[in-house]
């Protein structure tokens, strides 16, 4: 296998094998060249300027890598622990585009399966056997939490902190090919009609600041790969000490290794963390547009960071989808009837025309893996982050949730209860109803919760594994998001390409939308639709502007939630307090 390394400021580069033997690569303009055996394990040492961070004496991970191992300990113990192994990358498999409606399951390798009693659990190999309740479920995406290589030992449970772009996370692995078993993984979904999406971090890397950890980048080629200032400190834009430098040549390339490297696994689609990063050069995130062109896969941003906010046109390439963070702030006030927020929640339900110049650019979401469960969103009003370790300081301290009148759920009374489960049913409608892609966080279609906590980045256990007891408690809600799903596809309106506009007639309770600060509701008309939305706290009583015949489908006042039979709609309908009621048209 040929070692190509960039370091064009090295003196002399050598690479070390697991015997301990050293071989010189040989330069090449600014690259270093040699050979290893399939399946060697090696590092690399690199020697230059002392003004350019190199240190003789450490280890590196070469950076582009195909498979990590560690040793005993870890790389922040001195000289690292983490060695490249020379493995041959899967044949190239092919992805492809799910023929249900967009419906995207946001989800964590090892925590989905980590409760099942199973020998492999927490592994790729175990998720197959997820999937088709999944599948089930309505979901056509699943949505993976970052699976390049980072080192276990770093306290990283989500993976947000990346050693390797390139190589594929060897703890999820069941067996010792990672890369192949993650290819099997998106083979099962692909049978299944699923989509396989991955979170990506190409904006930041695991050595923080220039006080951190060295793995491989900073002792290589530091300016080239990151933003440095001229006092060789490091431009942190993404809150973890250092950003990727977007504009650089060689961290380009190292990054669109590894995106052919994973479309090369069969990877449907690529959700970009911090994107806004990357959007420091718009060229780049227009080349990587071109490639998702050419390799048929979808690109999803996160488009912002610690110094930009690009939601919307502001993004520069309009074929990326985007998180849509404005969705979910507007929707978690108006679930918890914050005032005034009627005309952002009508922008909302409707793909957000005010963002974007197509509603397929939106990705809805109430709920992603950081911040609150859904459950724990009607459930809590302050979060409860002590068993992070940082005296409750890391994680947001404006969740907009509502608690329902009781913290938590030891004691709570069944009326706080009743109104929590009724809170549930109406943002799974919300979110299911309105145009875009919804997205939601494995767990929430049965009250998964991580008892307040809204930061648990580094707790790998019980407060981030799926707890699959909960199922059994929330059969009834799981139930209800299956029935809102197949209500979503059944009804090609809320899923169709092109913006509602004209077609979609809104109203108040009996007329106009009312768009005073003191409103709490809102009706729409849609082809074979008519939906009413109180997020008041009393009653109200609309009147049906449009001819019917109607008949109640959606009920969020009702323990069930979706109705199988119903009489029709006469031309006023009740709608219960902190309730939504969806007519369909009987005479389809």
């Amino acid at each position: 296998m040929e070692l190509r390394v960039y370091s064009p400021r090295a003196e002399r580069v050598v690479v070390v094998d697991d015997g301990g033997t050293e071989r010189e690569l040989r330069r090449e303009r600014g690259e270093w060249f040699g050979e290893v055996s399939d399946g060697a394990r090696y590092q690399l040492r690199a020697w230059g300027p002392a003004e350019g961070r190199f240190d003789p004496h450490r280890r590196l991970v070469d950076p582009n890598a195909t498979e990590v191992w560690f040793a005993d300990g870890h790389a922040r113990d001195g000289e690292s622990g983490a060695w490249a192994v020379a493995s041959p990358w899967p044949a190239p498999r092919p992805s492809r585009r799910t023929t249900r409606p967009l419906v995207v399951d946001e989800l964590h390798v090892r925590g989905m399966t980590r409760r099942r009693p199973r020998d492999d659990a927490g592994s790729y190999r175990a998720l197959v056997d997820e999937l088709p309740r999944l599948a089930e479920l309505g979901v056509s995406v699943i949505e993976l939490l970052p699976v390049h290589q980072f080192d276990p030992d770093e306290d990283n449970y989500w993976g947000y902190m990346p050693l390797v772009f390139g190589a594929v996370h060897r703890q999820y692995a069941a067996g010792d090919d990672p890369a192949t078993e993650l290819a099997d993984l998106v083979a099962a979904a692909h049978d299944l009609d699923i989509e396989v999406w991955i979170d990506v971090v190409f904006n930041h890397t695991t050595e923080e600041d220039e006080h951190g950890p060295t793995y491989n980048l900073r002792g290589l080629a530091d300016i080239d790969y990151y933003v440095v200032r001229a006092d060789r400190t490091y431009v942190d834009e993404a809150g973890t000490g250092n950003i990727v430098d977007a504009g650089s040549a060689p961290a380009q390339r190292l990054i669109m290794t590894a995106l052919d490297r994973f479309a090369d696994l069969g990877i449907d689609g690529f959700r970009f963390d911090l994107a806004s990063v990357l959007a420091r050069d718009p060229d780049f995130v227009l080349s990587i547009g071109d490639w998702a062109d050419e390799r048929g896969v979808r690109l999803v941003a996160e488009p912002w960071d610690v110094a930009r906010y690009l939601v919307g046109r502001g993004w520069p390439d309009e074929r990326w989808m985007q998180w849509n963070d404005r969705f979910r702030d507007d929707m978690r006030g108006f679930l918890r009837a914050e005032p005034g927020l009627v005309p952002a929640v009508m922008q909302r339900l409707q793909g957000s025309p005010d963002l974007f110049t197509s509603p397929s650019t939106s990705l809805n979401f109430i709920t992603a893996h950081d911040g609150f469960t859904m459950h724990d969103l009607v459930s809590y009003d302050r979060k409860h982050n002590d068993a992070n370790g940082w005296n409750g300081t890391d994680g947001p301290d404006e969740n907009r949730s509502w608690n329902c009148g009781w913290e938590g759920e030891v004691g709570a009374p069944e009326s706080v209860l009743a109104l929590r489960r009724r809170q549930l049913r109406n943002a799974w409608a919300l979110l299911l109803l309105s145009h875009g892609t919804p997205m939601f966080v494995a767990g929430d279609e049965f009250g998964r919760t991580q008892r307040g906590n809204n930061n648990p980045y580094r707790l790998d256990d019980e407060t981030s594994w799926v707890d699959w007891d909960r199922r059994d408690e929330h059969e009834w809600l799981e139930s209800y998001v299956a029935r809102l799903i197949e209500f979503r596809a059944a009804h090609p309106v809320l899923t169709q390409a092109d913006w509602w506009g004209d077609d979609v007639e809104w109203f108040g309770v009996d007329g106009a939308p009312d768009l005073a600060a003191h409103s709490r509701s809102i009706a729409w008309h849609l082809d074979g639709l008519y939906a009413m939305v109180n997020m008041w706290w009393e009653p109200l009583t609309f009147s049906v502007l449009v001819p019917g015949p109607w008949r109640p489908v959606i009920d969020t006042s009702l323990e069930r939630g979706v109705l199988d039979d119903s009489e029709l709609a006469g031309e006023y309908v009740a709608v219960g307090p902190r309730s939504i009621i969806v007519l369909a048209d009987a005479a389809r």
